[in-house]
């Protein structure tokens, strides 16, 4: 079976970092583009970053540009998401996903982020 399994996240304080890491299982995902979106409370989930398996083309949301860095690992089926410069508006669950036919249909169970001011 085809998991995602998000991990990394925690409580920092604003100005410091965290490396979130996402699992891919059950077969590889070397077509596909992986996403990290987030959740906060009350509001949509809202996308993060992204990046193609093959190619390693990113996108960012705006308001993460600079402070935050998508990345992978193909050996290891792995996408991570390195922040940076963390503010207090970051606080969310964070989830990855996984982009086929151009909609996201395979997410994981999220990881908290708690960024403190």
């Amino acid at each position: 079976q085809v998991q995602l399994v998000e991990s990394g996240g925690g409580l920092v304080q604003a100005g410091g970092s965290l490396r979130l890491s996402c699992a891919a299982s059950g077969r590889t995902f070397s077509n596909y583009v992986m996403g990290w979106f987030r959740q906060a409370p009350g509001k949509e989930r809202e996308f993060v970053a992204s990046i193609t398996w093959g190619a390693g083309s990113t996108s960012y949301e705006d308001s993460v540009k600079g402070r935050f860095t998508i990345s992978r690992d193909n050996a290891k089926n792995t996408v991570y998401l390195q922040m940076n410069s963390l503010k207090p508006e970051d606080t969310a669950v964070y989830y990855c996903g996984r982009r086929r036919f151009g909609n996201y249909d395979l997410w994981g169970q999220g990881t908290q982020v708690t960024v403190s001011s």
